[in-house]
């Protein structure tokens, strides 16, 4: 009991300094604050939508934003805001899966390529090093077009190859922390490689894979919105921005409207997380716990 009421205070005291944190830094929480309003309308989408994204209405095409339509309609009558919002779902649906796949892989092999070392870590850098060699959006484009034109194969794309990030940061972190006495500790007294890996290198090595993770997001955003604006991710007629983007660039010079909102929605989401993932990285920063 006496534990339990120690440890109160002490989260409340944790708490209480990392919303103070926060507030100091008006970037992270402005990049928190429009994460929270994407989130928000990925899981309300249906609540707050005010129409059926998909829904036709020959009468009402290409109208301009008004009171009725507030980001106007598109060329067969269906409601932009509408479709901005669902389509949050599917544009930051696969930012998440990418990064938290491309997370989950990429760091345990990286992990285990420095703990196992040996060949087995020779022939993982090689083969990071090959795809690391492409540039990675040429390489994402060889891969959607391989696999062929839809959403979940532009997303097994993206995470193939930000997998290799992922691997060498991994790699780099357990490289320093295998060096440490418990470490050496746990070795000497019998510890396994998948032992080393759980409980001593991925828990210790999660900070800068976390800060990766959350800068992931919005690369990962703007990449499948790529696909989908060159034709190789969603398909019409499935409410994803980088499609909704290509789609409106026929009507550019007259509907200014129908590309800029879901470009718009591209851009404020990607600096959202990317501002979220600077302030993660500045708290997760040792050097800044007593400031």
């Amino acid at each position: 009991m006496t534990t339990l009421t120690a440890a109160r205070p002490r989260w409340r005291e944790q708490t209480a300094w990392l919303a103070w944190r926060i507030r100091r830094n008006p970037l992270m929480l402005t990049g928190l604050v429009i994460t929270l309003l994407v989130l928000l309308c990925m899981v309300a989408a249906p609540w707050l939508a005010p129409y059926q994204p998909n829904a036709l209405k020959l009468t009402a095409r290409l109208q301009a934003p008004s009171a009725l339509h507030w980001f106007g309609t598109d060329e067969v009558g269906r409601d932009l805001l509408s479709r901005v919002i669902y389509g949050s779902r599917q544009s930051v649906g696969v930012g998440l899966f990418v990064a938290f796949a491309a997370c989950a892989i990429g760091g345990l092999l990286g992990c285990l390529s420095g703990i196992v070392g040996g060949a087995f870590d020779r022939l993982m850098m090689r083969l990071m090093d090959i795809i690391l060699s492409v540039p990675s959006l040429v390489l994402i484009m060889a891969l959607a077009a391989a696999l062929g034109p839809s959403l979940f194969n532009a997303m097994l794309a993206i995470t193939l190859v930000r997998i290799p990030f992922y691997v060498r940061l991994a790699r780099g972190q357990t490289l320093s922390i295998r060096q440490l006495a418990y470490v050496q500790a746990a070795r000497t007294f019998g510890a396994g490689k998948w032992h080393l890996v759980h409980w001593h290198v991925a828990r210790n090595a999660m900070p800068p894979l976390l800060v990766q993770f959350s800068l992931d997001i919005g690369n990962a955003i703007l990449m499948a919105s790529a696909l989908g604006f060159i034709g190789l991710g969603a398909q019409p007629p499935t409410a994803e921005w980088g499609v909704m983007v290509a789609s409106g660039r026929n009507f550019i010079l007259d509907q200014w409207w129908y590309s800029t909102f879901p470009g718009l929605a591209i851009l404020v989401t990607a600096i959202g997380f990317n501002l979220l993932g600077d302030g993660i990285r500045d708290l997760l920063d040792p050097r800044q716990k007593g400031k």
